[in-house]
């Protein structure tokens, strides 16, 4: 028997947020087993000694078909794996863990990391809305311990299902980084001085405003748009920055290791938060690249969503724009490029705000209810 069974649909050693779950449970002495999809990978140096990882086949189907050919590939995986708790990392790795959980006598834990009825996917397809939300419901309530994102969430669970208030686990790093000569973006790619580095980190797909940025650059002088990630939006980035004539200034470069991003991000002078109001998870969301930029003492430029403003306007960390509104996002990102003392006022602000939302902040809550959660396993 193992202390935690934790398991994602993912890669576990390129989720930031599993594998800080995972240092502060072996933090704790525990015994650990997790569970991902895709091609075999290792756990960061730290990690190996104790946390065993298992990468399991990611199925070839998509949709319904992938998420059933995931559940039937953990659920065989952990027939015989008994553990104190098993951590389910997302809704479609939940069913399998509570299985085991029920089967061997252990307790379980959900990460509600999504509003997942109401993701992007789900948007206009109220079968699979439903599907998801029958799904979330029988099982959130066999959880001994919910856990989410962004208040804005765990309220919205706390309405829909009557469950207690989840524990908020933000999506940010442990602790603050600063700029590395040898990571930096404007080294990498010979950037002038005066130009202004606009970052956009992380999956490049529809709704996450990827295209939003770049369609305003042509109206955004001295300033260049640096990609750091990849996803199906890549080629339509290609075409649409030399159709747009900025095709020198648009940069895409492959996503970085969670260990060594911030080092990278700290070189850039603006980061970019500009999701969509395409579904309900986006309005609630507070993304991961947010809490990066504010820990590498960047400043931002974030859509004008609840939570997202509720951060950025409270710590005066950027500014929040309506990013289907392409002339004044425009307008925002020139003022941000044409006022050095601006960014500088804003960078200022981010310590305390990084400070207020950071891992290192919560961690220790995350690990006393596992506490809890152990004595009564």
């Amino acid at each position: 028997m193992v202390d935690v069974c934790f398991a994602l649909v993912g890669s576990v050693p390129h989720n930031s947020r599993a594998l800080r779950q995972l240092r502060a449970l072996a933090r704790l002495g525990l015994r650990i087993e997790a569970f991902g999809f895709g091609p075999p990978a290792a756990l960061s140096a730290d990690l190996q000694p104790l946390v065993r990882y298992y990468a399991l086949p990611l199925p070839e189907r998509q949709g319904p078909r992938f998420f059933w050919q995931a559940h039937r590939r953990l659920s065989a995986a952990l027939r015989t794996r008994r553990a104190r708790v098993y951590h389910a990392s997302d809704l479609y790795v939940l069913p399998a863990l509570a299985a085991a959980a029920r089967r061997h006598g252990g307790r379980l834990v959900f990460d509600a990391r999504e509003r997942y009825p109401y993701v992007a996917g789900t948007a206009g397809r109220p079968f699979r809305q439903h599907f998801w939300k029958l799904v979330e419901r029988r099982y959130i309530h066999r959880a001994d311990l919910v856990l989410t994102v962004s208040d804005g969430i765990a309220d919205h669970l706390v309405r829909d299902y009557g469950i207690a208030p989840p524990l908020v686990l933000y999506n940010a790093p442990e602790a603050p980084a600063a700029a590395d000569p040898s990571a930096s973006l404007r080294r990498r790619l010979a950037l002038p001085d005066h130009v202004v580095v606009f970052l956009y980190q992380g999956h490049l797909r529809p709704g996450r405003g990827c295209l939003l940025p770049l369609e305003a650059l042509p109206d955004v002088s001295d300033a260049v748009l640096v990609y750091l990630g990849e996803g199906p939006l890549a080629p339509i980035i290609r075409e649409r920055s030399t159709a747009l004539g900025v095709a020198d200034r648009v940069h895409l470069l492959p996503p970085v290791l969670p260990d060594e991003l911030l080092a990278v991000t700290a070189s850039a002078d603006v980061g970019l938060v500009l999701l969509e109001d395409t579904c309900l998870n986006h309005r609630l969301a507070l993304p991961n690249k947010l809490f990066e930029y504010l820990a590498a003492g960047v400043p931002v430029l974030a859509s004008d969503l609840p939570e997202l403003r509720r951060v950025v306007e409270t710590y005066r960390v950027g500014c929040v724009v309506d990013p289907a509104n392409p002339g004044a996002l425009a307008a925002a990102m020139r003022r941000l490029a044409e006022d050095p003392t601006l960014r500088r006022r804003l960078a200022a602000n981010t310590g305390a705000a990084f400070a207020a939302h950071s891992w290192a902040h919560r961690a220790p809550l995350f690990q006393e209810a596992y506490r809890n959660l152990l004595c009564d396993a």
